[in-house]
């Protein structure tokens, strides 16, 4: 169920560059939502009697358990801007969730891959860092970076390794090695195997098209592309 929480500014803190981890916790009931799920953010106060206001999506990188949200953007746009502007400890925001089913789609866990470029790791974090992932048998993970220093889910992976010792990070820095090698994973992986990929539109195109032009039914590619 879709529903509305005003919801208080934790913490919002710069982790480099324009890149923003802002943490959120419901001023009413607790936040229900499921792993992979995104939400809706507005600055302005939401009027019931009036449509919902501007607003845009993020993933819920914290897992259902916890009893804050926490957020990841980059400051590029006018809202986003106006968000790293006005968020402070204390302001209120409306928040609208939760909406998407990245891992709801009955895949096969004993046999998952996911690949994520950039900030798009975040909606993994919540299925990471939950119990459930304790489910999955030796789940890997490849991350694309642009450096070491955008490479800010040490503690969330620790949390996950914990969770899911068989559990495998794969990190490609851009600066040292290039871009993920997409052909390379399908070799090691093969196409029996469920992938995610979450990161940029462009990326997210690409390897959909190679996965599923060389074998990989479309069923086996899940994609975050809510944007």
């Amino acid at each position: 169920m879709i529903r509305k929480y005003l919801s208080q500014v934790e913490a919002i803190d710069i982790v480099i560059d324009n890149i923003y981890v802002v943490k959120l916790r419901s001023t009413e009931r607790r936040f229900d939502y499921r792993p992979g799920q995104f939400l809706h953010l507005a600055l302005e106060k939401y009027d019931p009697t009036m449509p919902w206001p501007d607003s845009r999506c993020f993933s819920m990188q914290s897992n259902p358990d916890e009893e804050l949200i926490r957020i990841t953007f980059a400051a590029k746009g006018e809202f986003t801007k106006r968000m790293a502007s006005e968020l402070r400890p204390g302001v209120l925001v409306w928040l609208k969730l939760p909406f998407g089913e990245l891992f709801d789609h009955g895949h096969d866990q004993g046999n998952c891959v996911f690949i994520a470029g950039g900030t798009g790791v975040t909606p993994y974090l919540s299925l990471f860092t939950s119990t459930e992932f304790a489910s999955y048998i030796n789940p890997q993970l490849y991350l694309g970076v642009r450096s070491a220093a955008y490479h800010l889910y040490q503690d969330d992976f620790a949390r996950a390794k914990v969770i899911n010792p068989g559990f495998v990070v794969d990190v490609t820095q851009q600066d040292v090695s290039g871009v993920i090698n997409i052909a390379k994973i399908l070799e090691q992986h093969g196409s029996g195997t469920t992938y995610f990929v979450s990161g940029p539109p462009l990326m997210i195109r690409s390897f959909k098209q190679f996965l599923t032009g060389h074998g990989v039914s479309g069923e086996h590619v899940i994609t975050d592309d809510w944007q």
